[in-house]
């Protein structure tokens, strides 16, 4: 009798070991998932469009010959400060310009209208001010979209969003790419960037990567920034120069280098910036082709071509690679992005309309405290 029960009752112990492996398996897996789970998306209301603009005149000289201005990139066409209009009809047109770039900074500076020193720091580009805010170099929350065409398989064709968004000093770069239709796509890839604004640019701390197939589990993969070295999505550590960034915010960190003249805008100039994708982390070198006009839906736009050169250790492992087509006229925005991939894989991101750009973060902190109950 007592051989009889055991068998079951051995049975029965194994079932209860595996329920209680699986249940802590799945506390395990929560508790994962609300730790890794991405920043919650800074709020923005898209309210103007940016339209291109002429060269603001040439800064004032005398006593801002002291001032530590940046050099002009040569054979800029177009600058970066650009006048907004209103999204719809009903709203008022603005009665300012977008917030103050560089070179209106130190202008205000010869008038007296702003501190010498304040639009020193400015064109220094110097990190955030004392009140956290970052330098007026730094464009506000703009979204752009995009046409999609390419070839994976076979051609392609969808949709494609990049949105800027910056609270302060803190930023978010979302890349976010659809094949097919919006409403079923085949294929979806979101593309994150979260950090803060300082002295050097774009400083990441984390970075976020959803791909989901059509009918398949969602493929996620997270970079976590930390001081002289990166955690890439499997989990091992890996030693990262300064400046380093990620696969979305090195696009601002070309705008912003291009638009406060750290790097002249010419062809042939080379930009080095350390890239640490999901898997690896590469020494990226962009050179600056030429210029180029872009036909798209938007109009015809002047625009610099720049090409990453593709590593050996980059084709072997199939990593992406994106070159980018920056407009002065639209403050140096990406208004092409064409990434490739192993073989004759590709997407093409092509501007389709103006972009929107937000109100500046501050009045709209202050709008909001003034509505709120007392």
């Amino acid at each position: 009798m007592a051989r009889r029960l055991a068998l079951p009752l051995l049975l029965l112990a194994v079932l209860l070991a595996h329920w209680g492996l699986g249940q802590a398996v799945w506390r395990l897996r929560r508790h994962w998932q609300v730790e890794s789970a991405p920043p919650p998306r800074i709020a923005a209301v898209f309210t103007r469009e940016l339209k291109p603009s002429a060269p603001p005149p040439p800064p004032p000289q005398g006593h801002l010959a002291t001032l530590a201005a940046p050099p002009r990139p040569a054979g800029v066409t177009a600058a970066a400060l650009a006048p907004l209009a209103p999204a719809s009809a009903s709203e008022p047109a603005p009665t300012k310009l977008l917030e103050p770039l560089v070179p209106s900074a130190l202008a205000q500076a010869a008038s007296g209208s702003v501190p010498a020193a304040q639009a020193s720091a400015a064109a220094n580009g110097n990190g955030s001010k004392d009140d956290g805010e970052p330098g007026p170099e730094w464009p506000l929350s703009t979204r752009i979209d995009y046409s999609l065409s390419g070839y994976y398989r076979g051609e392609i064709t969808g949709s494609s969003r990049v949105e800027w968004l910056r609270d302060g000093a803190h930023y978010q770069m979302h890349l976010d790419l659809v094949v097919g239709l919006e409403s079923a796509p085949l294929l979806s890839r979101s593309m994150s960037s979260d950090g803060h604004l300082g002295a050097q640019g774009i400083e990441p701390k984390r970075y976020d990567e959803t791909t989901k197939v059509l009918f398949g589990e969602p493929h996620l993969a997270t970079v976590r920034f930390e001081p002289g070295r990166v955690q890439l999505a499997d989990g091992h550590f890996e030693p990262v120069a300064a400046g380093a960034q990620d696969a979305a915010s090195q696009f601002v960190q070309l705008t912003w280098l291009f638009l406060t003249g750290r790097k002249a805008l010419q062809t042939g100039v080379s930009v080095d910036i350390p890239l640490a994708l999901a898997r690896r982390v590469y020494p990226w070198r962009y050179t600056v082709l030429g210029e180029e006009m872009l036909n798209t839906r938007y109009g015809v736009l002047d625009t610099w071509h720049l090409k990453p050169a593709r590593t050996d250790q980059a084709m072997l492992s199939n990593d992406l690679t994106a070159e980018v087509w920056i407009a002065p006229a639209l403050q140096y925005l990406p208004v092409r992005i064409l990434i490739r991939q192993s073989g004759d894989n590709f997407v093409d991101m092509l501007i389709r309309s103006a972009p929107l750009q937000a109100a500046p973060t501050s009045a709209q902190s202050t709008d909001s405290k003034q509505r709120s109950p007392p």
